[in-house]
């Protein structure tokens, strides 16, 4: 048996319950939301699936269903509206953050959490202040989403598997979050020497285009927005990827959000690098060799949030 309960049934939250079934994530999905009706709802058109796929139970109900939970994800909040600064985006989704721990942790308090909700790595620094749980058990969704969309613009580009591309976006999900580019390898290559070794040489199109695909992946996120109002489908399978890779226990390394302690000169602030995810949550952080440059980067992406944390009220 394998229990996950999604706090919030909006686009996000709606989408990772569908997909966590879709899957066979979980035998067990409770979706809750302070809008009962609308909980109800998603979780009753998403179960109403069921005989197509494995078996699972999917219902609405209230934080106490939570009890026996493995997993708990965390996609509630408001989104941010024109005209609003992250600043009130961070101190509205705070107050409902805080209402939220208060209720579920009492009931769950030995499920890995997973924060999804905006300001992802403010609410998880939050999280981590307020839960009272021990940190392995606490992971934000971070960059895993930017690192998803890069890689897959970079298999685009270079005519591979994104399964075969290694780089990952570092630091806040975010404006300041960058890509340690010393660390991007395409099948065993570094990425700028991959296109040379490749069989695809001809049809690569590859100069070194670093703050070109960094632009693309930071207004992603703006461009489906504009487009379709909101992004929820590939937050969602990234959510659903970091539940796969806590069950499976293998230790799997992933840009999640954690808290930090010293690592890189950074200290006090939840931010994301790579980190071994297995059953009991963040295993640990892996310490790849940066660059100087990379290092400044990372400690400027910590300072950012840090202006943020340093003034919403706890």
């Amino acid at each position: 048996m394998s229990k996950i309960t999604v706090i919030g049934a909006g686009s996000v939250g709606a989408t990772v319950a569908n997909d966590l079934m879709v899957q066979g994530i979980a035998t067990e999905i409770v979706l809750v939301d302070i809008n009962t009706k609308k909980a109800f709802g998603e979780a009753l058109d998403i179960y109403q699936g069921a005989p197509f796929h494995s078996p699972a139970v999917v219902r609405s109900g209230d934080y106490a269903e939570a009890e026996g939970s493995d997993i708990v994800v965390i996609t509630c909040g408001v989104a941010r509206k024109p005209g609003m600064s992250r600043l009130d985006l961070a101190q509205t989704n705070v107050n409902i953050l805080k209402d939220v721990a208060k209720n579920v942790v009492q009931h769950a308090p030995k499920a890995v959490y997973v924060i999804v909700s905006n300001p992802v790595d403010v609410l998880t620094y939050v999280f981590h202040k307020i839960s009272g749980l021990p940190e392995n058990q606490i992971i934000g969704s971070g960059t895993i989403l930017d690192t998803s969309r890069l890689q897959s613009e970079l298999a685009k580009r270079f005519h591979i598997s994104p399964k075969n591309v290694h780089a990952h976006v570092y630091g806040e999900h975010g404006d300041s979050s960058f890509v340690p580019w010393s660390l991007a390898t395409i099948a065993n290559n570094h990425i700028d020497v991959y296109k040379e070794n490749s069989p695809d040489k001809e049809r690569i199109n590859w100069h070194q285009d670093y703050e070109e695909v960094e632009t693309f992946v930071k207004k992603s996120g703006g461009v489906i927005i504009e487009n379709k109002g909101a992004t929820f489908y590939a937050v969602a399978m990234s959510v659903c990827h970091i539940c796969k890779c806590i069950y499976a226990g293998a230790g799997t390394a992933l840009t999640v959000s954690t808290m930090m302690h010293g690592e890189y000169g950074v200290d006090d602030v939840c931010l994301s690098t790579l980190a071994l995810v297995d059953r009991k949550g963040v295993r640990g952080k892996i310490l790849n060799r940066l660059t100087d440059a990379e290092v400044a980067k990372l400690q400027n992406s910590a300072n950012k949030l840090k202006e943020v944390i340093a003034q919403i009220q706890l």
